[in-house]
């Protein structure tokens, strides 16, 4: 009965969530389209890797992977303002931005999408480029 429970939620979480991982011409179409781009990435990422010229740098997670919830969504609130705004994440490797988009779908937000591979692979091995600050 707990697995049969399980499946029920995920397909039901799936069918209701406009969650979507994209590579790398979807998001410079979207990105182009005027949807604000957040980098949830720490400080000592940004500062060593660089970031997608135009994101918002809001961290959600700190050194010890703990998020900050409370800081980040006071932050994105003055970017999105209600559940259906769309939006793009992105993180090193996309394993972040799945956590965390699994929560915002939770919380029911509707319309947001994953870079997928992160800025990483989703990005500089694309031979993209990134900017520092």
């Amino acid at each position: 009965m707990k697995i049969f429970l399980l499946i029920v939620t995920i397909f039901t979480l799936n069918l209701f969530a406009d969650f979507k991982t994209i590579d790398t011409t979807e998001f410079e179409k979207l990105k182009k389209e005027g949807i604000p781009v957040i980098d949830i990435r720490r400080p000592d990422e940004w500062k060593s890797r660089g970031i997608i010229e135009g994101s918002y740098k809001i961290t959600f997670f700190n050194a010890q992977g703990q998020p900050l919830l409370a800081d980040w969504f006071f932050k994105v609130g003055h970017l999105i303002k209600d559940k259906k705004t769309p939006f793009i994440i992105y993180c090193a490797h996309g394993t972040r931005t799945h956590s965390l988009g699994q929560g915002l779908m939770q919380m029911g937000f509707e319309n947001f999408y994953e870079l997928k591979g992160g800025i990483e692979n989703g990005w500089i091995k694309k031979g993209k480029k990134t900017i520092k600050e």
